[in-house]
């Protein structure tokens, strides 16, 4: 997991959910996927041509996660994400539409979503909880909108890159939120820090 940091606006909890897309889609297609540095403000998140996953959450804070996929992307994903479990090549599927790839894709979302509800226990202790991911392929046509019943909601777009250089993109809306850190408050990665130093300190002394 991550050092531990200070958590303080939408910025920050993207960047946590960012690196879980990156840090599991890297490690179940054993290649490397990155992420832009630049965040994109939208004003609102949507389903996008040509196949795209979503999950609402809840708790701590509430929002939707999509991630939109290019046929390019997704297949790509699939496959690599398949061999290394063993697959046979000529048994896999080169349709964006195919049910396995919705499939995968769906399980690879709730991995995701996982790994990001750890890092904000971890990181904020503050804790969400999902929605089973949906999948959905859009035809060209078509863009379906999500509504959520959010308090003033902040909407983001990332833009993430496979190894074959596709293109997919992470759309985030939660509501405006704002984290003030409890003056005085040590938590327990600090306080073990802070025994460590005191410890290091000691020993130095001879004490």
């Amino acid at each position: 997991m991550a050092a531990n940091k200070e958590i303080k606006n939408t910025e920050d909890v993207l960047a946590i959910l960012c690196d879980s897309v990156s840090s599991v889609l890297s490690k179940t297609t054993q290649t490397e996927i990155k992420f832009s540095p630049m965040i994109q403000k939208i004003s609102k998140t949507c389903l996008k041509p040509d196949i795209g996953c979503f999950v609402l959450f809840e708790g701590a804070f509430s929002g939707l996660i999509i991630i939109n996929l290019s046929a390019d992307a997704a297949v790509e994903i699939y496959q690599k994400h398949m061999l290394t479990m063993g697959m046979p090549e000529n048994e896999l599927s080169n349709l964006h539409t195919s049910d396995d790839v919705g499939n995968m894709l769906s399980e690879l979302m709730n991995q995701i979503v996982g790994d990001f509800q750890g890092e904000l226990e971890y990181q904020a202790m503050l804790s969400i909880n999902q929605t089973q991911p949906k999948m959905l392929v859009v035809n060209k046509e078509l863009i379906l909108s999500i509504n959520t019943n959010l308090d003033r909601p902040q909407s983001r777009r990332v833009v993430f890159s496979t190894e074959n250089r596709n293109t997919f993109y992470l759309e985030m809306s939660m509501e405006k939120t704002e984290f003030t850190k409890l003056k005085g408050y040590i938590g327990d990665n600090e306080e073990s820090t802070k025994s460590e130093n005191y410890k290091k300190m000691m020993d130095d002394l001879d004490i």
